[in-house]
């Protein structure tokens, strides 16, 4: 798949979140800042969206707002701006559509503070890139970055979709081919939620609303995908993260 020569410059970072699986780890601090490998969860997605091209990032803060802005402000690289949800949570598709406001209209690419990857191959695409290149807003309310189950570290095991050949997304059911688990990685356009509502709401909504359009779309990540949900996840991951720089 070619990279698009005119990749997605602005992204948004869902990543106010208040981490209460984690507890007690996040009753000291929010749950993007802890360290995964000696490096806070969230610095492992903005590096993602650094190396795809993206050049600034919306993020949302609300719990230990102050930290995260301090640890943020520490990078050069993407440029961030900050969506102060400190007043009140908006829940994914809410927070998402307050901090699309303080970007261009434009495409752009979401992601999850504490979700991410590891183990894509030096010198090709990225997964990110890949996403980028096969969103078509012309076809496609949103891609999203899809992995298969067997790929995944500390995740549940709930599978969120079906993936047709041709790319289309439609909500997973007993028996159905080819099912693949939400990654956290969104290709969009920023016009989608231009009629969003003003107050908290699940992103879930859109998703639902573009599969009964047959405008969801996705792609299967390349590597090993992350959750961190407890505490007892995070040594799972130290140990895949461990792994994969070893070239396993």
């Amino acid at each position: 798949m070619p990279i698009n020569p005119r990749p997605i410059k602005n992204a948004m970072v869902l990543a106010a979140g208040l981490g209460t699986r984690l507890r007690p780890i996040t009753d000291t601090m929010p749950k993007p800042l802890v360290p995964i490998a000696d490096k806070p969860m969230i610095d492992y997605v903005l590096d993602l969206l650094d190396g795809a091209g993206v050049e600034t990032v919306a993020v949302n803060v609300h719990h230990f707002a102050d930290s995260m802005e301090a640890h943020l402000a520490k990078r050069s690289r993407p440029r961030i701006v900050i969506s102060d949800e400190r007043a009140a949570l908006m829940n994914s598709g809410g927070g998402l559509a307050k901090g699309l406001k303080l970007l261009p209209e434009g495409p752009v690419l979401v992601m999850n503070a504490d979700l991410f990857w590891v183990g894509e191959k030096p010198g090709s695409p990225s997964n990110l890139e890949r996403l980028a290149s096969f969103f078509d807003p012309q076809t496609m309310d949103m891609a999203l970055l899809c992995v298969r189950n067997e790929n995944t570290t500390g995740h549940s095991g709930k599978l969120d979709f079906s993936l047709d050949a041709q790319g289309r997304l439609s909500r997973y059911k007993d028996g159905m081919e080819n099912p693949v688990v939400y990654a956290g990685a969104i290709a969009m356009h920023s016009r989608l939620f231009a009629d969003a509502p003003e107050d908290a709401f699940n992103l879930n909504i859109y998703f639902d609303r573009a599969i009964a359009n047959n405008r969801l779309f996705g792609i299967v990540l390349e590597g090993h995908w992350l959750t961190v949900g407890t505490p007892e996840a995070i040594g799972e991951a130290e140990n895949t993260i461990r792994r994969f720089e070893a070239g396993a």
